[in-house]
């Protein structure tokens, strides 16, 4: 069974920022895949599939680490 977590992301503007948090989020414990659809002009989507379910601050702190913000609500 997997386990699909999704996350609103602010300030993702081209192919690049889609690459760096996808590369952030591949970094936590328990990711298995990662698609992220970008919304140049307001909140774009990541969703991440793990086999168990996620620490919310990890995936938090891996965006936040790509230089971006999670939205409240994903």
């Amino acid at each position: 069974m997997s386990v699909k977590t999704t996350v609103n992301i602010s300030g993702m503007h081209c192919g690049h920022c889609v690459a760096s948090v996808i590369e952030e989020l591949r970094e936590v414990e328990g990711v298995g895949s990662v698609d992220v659809a970008l919304n140049k002009d307001g909140v774009s989507v990541a969703t991440v599939t793990s086999a168990t379910e996620l620490d919310p601050e990890r995936i938090d702190a891996a965006i936040a680490e790509a230089g971006y913000s999670v939205v409240a609500g994903g």
